[in-house]
């Protein structure tokens, strides 16, 4: 099934943006970090005021990910930095795992930075969010270093820095 991508503009993009992540983050990630840290971190990058935040004083960019049936299926978000692009948020709906999505998101994203004449996608993973890493592996994507990031509250992320390079066309 074919996607399309959506470039987030509006209010209520960014309310469905906001919905997805409370949704996807709420069943994804309680076997890798607590309800707290949950909520915590949708409350500080991904609610809708964070969202317009980033969008409008940081330079992330925010795509919806449009399934062929009409269902929106996830939603991903970077910037540019440094003749790179950042990967900063790439979630899929748990119905739409294991359907090729993500590797039609990346192919995008790879279209993008073709587009743009960047060198590199890269991005941070939870160390312990294996079936991402996994993803990433088989997309081509290398480990750099490991980063520990205290996001306040007494959080911390705990990542791998991942990097795949693009090739110039």
């Amino acid at each position: 099934m074919k996607l399309r991508f959506s470039h987030v503009h509006t209010a209520e993009e960014t309310a469905e943006v906001a919905r997805l992540a409370a949704e996807i983050w709420r069943e994804y990630y309680i076997s890798i970090i607590t309800a707290e840290q949950i909520d915590y971190m949708l409350g500080k990058f991904q609610s809708v005021p964070a969202i317009t935040h980033q969008i409008h004083h940081q330079g992330y960019e925010y795509y919806l990910i449009h399934n062929g049936e009409g269902s929106t299926a996830g939603y991903m978000s970077a910037r540019q930095e440094e003749g790179k692009l950042f990967l900063s948020k790439f979630y899929i709906g748990k119905e739409y795992r294991g359907r090729s999505y993500a590797s039609q998101a990346l192919a995008f994203l790879e279209n993008l930075c073709q587009d743009r004449n960047l060198t590199h996608i890269w991005l941070t993973v939870n160390r312990d969010n294996e079936s991402s890493i996994a993803v990433y592996k088989r997309k081509g994507f290398r480990t750099l270093r490991e980063q520990i990031a205290d996001i306040g509250n007494g959080f911390v992320m705990d990542d791998f820095i991942m990097e795949k390079e693009i090739p110039v066309p």
